[in-house]
């Protein structure tokens, strides 16, 4: 990091030359217009100084570029991210979250497979969303159908497995918080009939 930085910190004087000559503006005018000696104008540029913030905001200023272009700051890269499925006992699944230890989000897509639950325990607490098709969980002594949009929660000490009911696939969001941390509901919809505040 230390030499990319080194290599970054390089290139600013060959750019302020090449900025200011493409400009056509000579040292004593950009001294007058920054109030940056000739002399320190001169040393930047031959890389003879090290260009620091208080120079390099009044010479963004003077040639009307951000000061990213001046020190030739990377572009922004994508936002997107970038999922990367995996497979597990057929179905897919895609982290939506890398924050190890805490709260985890995952996408599942199960496909329409007619499995015998084997129900299993292991530490944490789940929180599911439907999001489309019919998620069969078998909780303990529960054995339920959830359509889209409905949700559950539970403590994962509980015996518990969820699949597809066999008819089409299932895709589901899951919350998992391996310590147990439970999902807070902060706000509820409003139903009909309730009065605002």
């Amino acid at each position: 990091m230390a030499n990319e930085d080194t290599e970054v910190l390089a290139l600013v004087g060959p750019r302020l030359r090449e900025l200011r000559r493409k400009r056509g503006t000579t040292l004593a005018r950009l001294a007058e217009t920054t109030g940056i000696s000739v002399s320190t104008l001169s040393r930047l540029e031959s890389g003879d100084r090290k260009p620091t913030l208080e120079l390099l905001l009044p010479l963004a200023r003077a040639h009307q570029v951000p000061l990213d272009e001046l020190v030739g700051a990377p572009e922004v890269g994508d936002p997107r991210v970038r999922l990367k499925p995996v497979r597990r006992h057929g179905a897919t699944i895609m982290a939506l979250t890398h924050n190890p230890g805490g709260v985890q989000a995952f996408k599942m897509i199960i496909p329409p497979e007619r499995c015998e639950p084997e129900p299993r325990t292991h530490e944490g607490y789940e929180w599911l969303y439907v999001l489309t098709g019919e998620l069969r969980l078998v909780l303990a002594d529960h054995d339920l159908v959830m359509k889209a949009g409905e949700a559950a929660e539970f403590d994962t000490r509980l015996p518990h497995w969820f699949g597809s009911t066999g008819s089409a696939p299932v895709e589901v969001l899951s919350l998992f918080g391996p310590q147990g941390e439970r999902i807070h509901v902060r706000a509820q919809p409003r139903r009909e009939g309730d009065r605002p505040g």
